[in-house]
């Protein structure tokens, strides 16, 4: 029986993982449409600065998305903790992606864009990050059966960069990714700090 007040409950789930001390991690495709408020509301707060998404509307966000969907390189997900919205994940294949003029592509690279949700009326809550981490590297590098993580956050975005760091990822070089301006999507010049994790470090194996 569906759980009424799970909204969520309906949707397949791409991944789900329950973490010791964490609670029970799902990563479901992002509906565009449905999701769009949801993610604006994220995005649109100065916290997000990084993400490129602070002066849109909530239906340029929807559309962003809808023509993410059509793309086969690109993907977006909404990360679910214990039942409630905690990260929107984004992956790309590096070598359909601008980053690839920055770095020497390698066969099983993947690349992450993760935003985590912004915390609630209880303030800070450590460890977070790591947990919804910890699942997603799982889903991206087994469940898709992938080799190494790529991530390029911006440089003055510390904070991501200290998670990654933490996480077991390894710094690699501080790049200029170009601008692109398409008829879909405008993404400006950003000098990126490039970091690498590799399946063989996140599961010893």
């Amino acid at each position: 029986m569906t759980d009424v007040q799970d909204p969520y409950a309906s949707r397949p789930a791409v991944h789900e993982q329950v973490i010791d001390g964490f609670g029970t991690v799902r990563v479901l495709p992002l509906d565009a449409r449905a999701d769009a408020a949801l993610v604006h509301g994220w995005v649109r707060e100065e916290r997000a600065a990084f993400w490129g998404m602070t002066g849109l509307t909530e239906r340029q966000v929807a559309e962003i998305y809808a023509h993410m969907d059509t793309l086969g390189t690109h993907h977006a997900f909404l990360v679910l903790k214990d039942g409630e919205p905690a990260a929107l994940l984004q992956t790309y294949e590096p070598e359909a992606d601008r980053v690839s003029e920055c770095y020497p592509v390698e066969p099983g690279d993947i690349g992450l864009h993760l935003l985590v949700a912004p915390p609630g009326p209880g303030g800070a809550r450590p460890g977070w990050t790591s947990g919804l981490l910890t699942a997603v590297t799982a889903y991206v590098l087994r469940g898709l059966d992938r080799t190494r993580i790529v991530v390029d956050p911006d440089v003055r975005n510390e904070k991501a960069i200290a998670r990654f760091l933490r996480h077991g990822f390894t710094a690699g070089p501080a790049v200029v990714l170009p601008e692109i301006d398409l008829r879909d999507v405008y993404l400006p010049r950003k000098k990126a700090q490039l970091a690498f994790l590799d399946r063989a470090v996140a599961f010893g194996a």
